[in-house]
């Protein structure tokens, strides 16, 4: 390979990591996942898989091929002789087993409900997928908001923190000059926790959108929650719909159970070659499969089926409720989220700022210590943090309950 192609191709590749190592909105991170996701792909083939195998559902079985020698002399004193009795000949013949129409339609229900199956199951996988990578960005954009509060405050509390040794000048305690070492080992602390925690939140959003430098940028979503959609929508969720493909399954197979009271058929052509002295034969026959024992063998299995059918609507109808006490319950978590997430941000942060400016305050007129103005510098690097925490609480719960409950394009 030539210098001049190698450099060219260097730089193509350059310039496609570049394009993957931008930092993703929350809705690019949603698209990247929906494009790259590899359960998606598996979960699409499986539908293509399904589609290709129904097209073969319901049609004839293939023609079997007939050959044989008939009324061979095996005793006497034409034994082993092949022509030499005109009952002798050799056979050549088509055979067609014909299933009922009603086999052949059940059999084409069923490939229709797997299909169905393959379906849902394909949506309930693009709602893990969306779940999953909202989540990670949301995660890793308020861990890293998490980060620059602690930096604010520590950046705050610096020209004081620097003050330490000539407090003991004005009278302070010497100990009292250790104080600022332990607080900032402590903030240390804190930091390389958050910091664990960006790592993890930036692994989990590679992992769903494939890009090895995964990053966020812009705003997070404030997604509305509307209950009433979500309930009147619950019954289009991929969970009902998978339960709703359960039943045509067992339709499929109550059908082909009540199919095998209608006989099945098939037919047979063959050809005989004899000595040219006693001429060829044809032979033709259909055979019928008479359903005679009901009680024994057709009527359990199709008692067994009809149960099979009655127990996937009921499995639906379970499945319905949890979907709906789910979503009160999540819908009442969202309200408490959102409740606490206002207080720490109308009651608590303003009283730790509020706190932190007195104790400046006094320590700068000499009436407070440096102990003091720590512990509320403490406290509002907790109220910080904690209203962090809790926002982050809140929007995760929204997004999950409109990712979970709602439609696909939550």
């Amino acid at each position: 390979m030539s210098p001049l192609k190698l450099a060219w191709l260097l730089a193509l590749s350059a310039t496609a990591v570049s394009a993957h190592a931008e930092p993703l909105t929350f809705d690019q991170a949603l698209a990247r996942a929906g494009e790259t996701a590899p359960s998606l792909r598996a979960a699409a083939l499986r539908v293509d898989a399904a589609r290709l195998a129904s097209r073969g559902a319901g049609s004839l079985p293939d023609p079997r091929l007939a050959l044989g020698v008939e009324n061979l002399p095996i005793s006497g004193p034409m034994a082993g002789r092949f022509g030499a009795d005109e009952m002798t000949m050799a056979s050549v013949g088509v055979m067609q087993d014909m299933p009922s129409r009603p086999a052949r339609r059940a059999a084409v229900e069923r490939a229709g409900a797997e299909i169905g199956m393959a379906d849902a199951q394909t949506g309930l996988e693009a709602r893990a997928v969306r779940l999953a990578v909202a989540q990670a960005w949301v995660d890793l954009h308020y861990t890293r908001a998490r980060l620059a509060a602690l930096d604010e405050v520590e950046k705050a509390l610096g020209p004081i923190l620097g003050t330490a040794p000539s407090a003991v000048t004005r009278g302070a305690r010497p100990a009292e000059t250790i104080d600022p070492a332990e607080w900032l080992l402590a903030i240390a602390d804190r930091r390389s926790a958050l910091m664990a925690d960006l790592a993890k939140a930036r692994a989990a959003l590679v992992q769903w959108t494939g890009d090895p430098a995964a990053s966020v940028s812009g705003e997070p979503p404030r997604w509305d929650v509307d209950p009433v959609m979500l309930r009147a929508g619950l019954g289009r969720h991929p969970t009902l719909l998978a339960y709703d493909a359960g039943a045509r399954l067992a339709d499929a197979d109550l059908a082909g159970a009540r199919a095998t009271l209608t006989p099945d058929w098939s037919w047979e052509l063959a050809y005989q070659r004899r000595d040219p002295m006693f001429g060829d034969m044809v032979s033709a026959r259909v055979t019928v499969s008479l359903p005679l024992r009901k009680g024994e063998r057709q009527g359990p299995m199709i008692d067994a089926r009809s149960i099979d059918a009655g127990r996937a609507r009921v499995d639906r109808e379970v499945a319905r409720r949890r979907l709906a006490a789910e979503l009160d319950g999540d819908l009442a978590t969202l309200q408490m989220r959102r409740e606490l997430w206002a207080r720490a941000r109308d009651g608590r942060l303003p009283l730790a700022l509020r706190r932190a400016d007195l104790e400046t305050a006094s320590y700068a007129a000499g009436t407070a210590g440096l102990p003091n103005v720590l512990a509320a510098f403490t406290a509002l690097a907790d109220a910080k943090l904690d209203l962090l925490d809790k926002e982050a609480d809140a929007l995760r719960e929204a997004v999950r309950i409109n990712i979970t409950y709602g439609s696909d394009a939550s």
